[in-house]
């Protein structure tokens, strides 16, 4: 035959559309063409290919070959494509049987010597053809994704010989390994934290929740500690906020290690980072720094030295749970559901109070540089003051994180079977259901929202913090007690207003 089909899949995003790579030879003057919107790394399959299957010991075709990479409208980039082109070219050439090439996908890109090399964003494609029964040929060096699919009719190979070798029915792929080197990390326990009690309380309820939090405070107290311990307490993540996690990672090329793969992730970008590397973006749109942290922890320290505009690009994507990008070739939607914790000082001079140096005008033109619906945003803010004399040397250490995540997994079970999500993400209906007050609550409530000069957002967020107190506390009811303690966690709304007055 001298038409062949082979399937594939893009890379867009996080997605993976699917891509026929159609091969057709005819007669006329050797010539090599590839159509169907290649970007420049495609073109130049043409010539990776060629050399790959002449070191292979393959008859390249001396005919007119033309590779139509359909559908036509969708960009093509990267070497992605190269084994399934040439799988095409030795189908149409009858060099290998074509009977069975439909049951598979074919990923990976070839060495001139005909040696398979791996391509990004495997993941994305693996799932994508594990759900329509197609099964997945990718590149040895692919294996420790497509590992984590645990789908052992996914075969992987080394060299384009053992994949035609393959489809002859001479010889057996292997199916991939996960990775079995363990990694060496320092293990973070809340324990470490000395002190800070008020917080730490503050950090369960925002694990328990799923609420943004705030420290503020000065310099050296514990606030950055504190942060990188979220993580230990958070549940472990699901088989599905898994892949997903996975998939976004695989799209950039990260290692996804089978050992703490259901460990949420935890980024903590520099403060120099632009819009792009938080958010994404590029002329080939990449995923950013929150959805790198997708299901898991964004931190941001020292949040008054980033620039603003780069932290008003937050507040759509931890509203939507997503951020979409435009370009010009199209529109890509990464997943950035992911729970902030920001750290700054209260000051220029890093204190407030009888030892600062600053002025209140000072303080407020230094806070002034995160804006205010971009505060609104956080559901806790709170004071982590330097410790008291003496305490250091006691030793004092609290729970441990193990401790600690038990009554968080907890809470988030009582979540989980009324409402199917943490109480930070109730809205509508499910609020006014949930954390409904008395006659008499209501009115404490909305006389410290007067008083504090707070908007709707913040009344709504406060609800649902008291609702995640009430929940720890394995209250069915949201009384006052739960109302105060969540007030109590609105440390830069009472410093803002005594700075003002």
């Amino acid at each position: 035959m001298s038409l062949a089909v082979v399937f594939s899949r893009a890379k867009v995003g996080v997605e993976a559309p699917l891509v026929n790579v159609e091969v057709h030879l005819s007669n006329g003057l050797p010539a090599f063409s590839i159509v169907g919107l290649p970007e420049a790394s495609v073109r130049e399959s043409r010539d990776r290919v060629r050399s790959a299957l002449i070191n292979a010991g393959f008859e390249f075709p001396d005919k007119r070959i033309t590779v139509n990479l359909a559908p036509a409208d969708l960009p093509k980039e990267g070497g992605r494509f190269d084994l399934a082109i040439a799988i095409g070219i030795l189908a149409a050439s009858e060099q290998v049987p074509s009977q069975h090439i439909a049951s598979y996908e074919f990923y990976g890109e070839l060495a001139l010597s005909g040696a398979m090399r791996r391509v990004l964003g495997i993941l994305p494609a693996a799932l994508a053809a594990n759900k329509v029964n197609r099964l997945v040929i990718a590149a040895a060096q692919n294996q420790h994704e497509l590992a984590l699919l645990e789908n052992p009719d996914n075969k992987i190979a080394s060299q384009l010989l053992e994949v035609t070798a393959f489809l002859h029915g001479q010889h057996a792929l292997e199916i991939p390994q996960p990775m079995t080197e363990q990694a060496v990390q320092e293990s973070l326990d809340l324990q470490d934290v000395v002190g800070q009690s008020f917080a730490k309380r503050a950090l369960e309820i925002a694990a328990a929740g799923g609420h943004n939090l705030l420290f503020v405070g000065p310099p050296g107290t514990g606030k950055t500690m504190l942060a990188s311990r979220l993580p230990t307490i958070l549940p472990q993540l699901t088989m599905t906020e898994a892949l997903e996690v996975a998939a976004v990672h695989s799209t950039c090329g990260m290692t996804v290690s089978i050992q703490d793969w259901r460990t949420p992730p935890y980024r903590a970008p520099h403060h120099s980072s632009s819009s792009v590397a938080l958010v994404g973006g590029g002329s080939n749109p990449r995923p950013g720094d929150i959805s790198l942290a997708h299901r898991g922890v964004l931190f941001l320290d020292e949040m008054t030295e980033f620039e603003r505009k780069v932290l008003d690009s937050l507040r759509e994507p931890m509203e939507s749970g997503n951020i979409s990008i435009s370009r010009a070739a199209g529109k890509v939607t990464f997943p950035a559901n992911f729970q902030l914790v920001g750290a700054l000082n209260p000051s220029p001079c890093g204190e407030v109070g009888e030892h600062s140096r600053s002025t209140p005008d000072q303080i407020l033109k230094y806070l002034s540089k995160v804006s205010g619906p971009f505060l609104d945003r956080f559901d806790l803010t709170i004071d982590v003051p330097r410790l008291p004399q003496g305490e250091m040397s006691q030793g004092e250490r609290g729970e441990s994180s193990d401790v600690v995540r038990e009554r968080v997994n907890r809470a988030r079970a009582v979540m989980q079977q009324r409402q199917q999500c943490p109480n930070a993400q109730l809205s509508g209906k499910l609020l006014s259901k949930y954390c409904g007050l008395s006659a008499s609550d209501n009115a404490f409530l909305e006389s410290a929202i007067e008083k504090l000069h707070l908007s709707m957002r913040a009344y709504h967020r406060i609800l649902k913090v008291a609702r995640t107190i009430a929940d720890l506390a394995g209250c069915e009811v949201v009384n006052r007690q739960h109302i105060a303690e969540a007030l109590g966690y609105r440390a830069m709304d009472k410093l803002l207003n005594n700075l003002r007055h």
